[in-house]
């Protein structure tokens, strides 16, 4: 029986790359593109100033959340310590909070 020698060479581990992440991840991601295309068609009138500024943080939240919840699952599928991300889930919260007070705030209501 031959026994391999160790390697000098101490290299860590690599990052175990989960399908299923990369899958959703990838579809979360088409999925923001899908609504990036579609609120640049979107026309949109604006009165004033302050409005085309309300309209776009409207539309940028509402895209971003896509690309955020996508970088969540890429995150969990590429980063060697996930547990170090915990400060992401304020991402999604921020976008998520941002649409409806852009909406009330534009007059759109709930």
């Amino acid at each position: 029986m031959i026994l391999a020698a160790a390697s000098s060479f101490h290299q860590p581990a690599a990052p175990s790359v989960t399908i299923p992440e990369i899958v959703i991840g990838s579809l979360l991601a088409l999925l923001g593109l899908r609504s990036l295309v579609k609120w640049l068609r979107t026309e949109f009138l604006a009165e004033s100033w302050r409005e085309q500024v309300l309209y776009a943080l409207h539309v940028s939240a509402r895209v971003g959340l896509w690309f955020a919840f996508a970088g969540f699952f890429f995150g969990q599928a590429l980063v060697a310590n996930p547990a170090r991300l915990g400060w992401y889930i304020l991402v999604p919260i921020g976008l998520a909070g941002g649409q409806p007070v852009t909406g009330v705030v534009r007059g759109e209501g709930m």
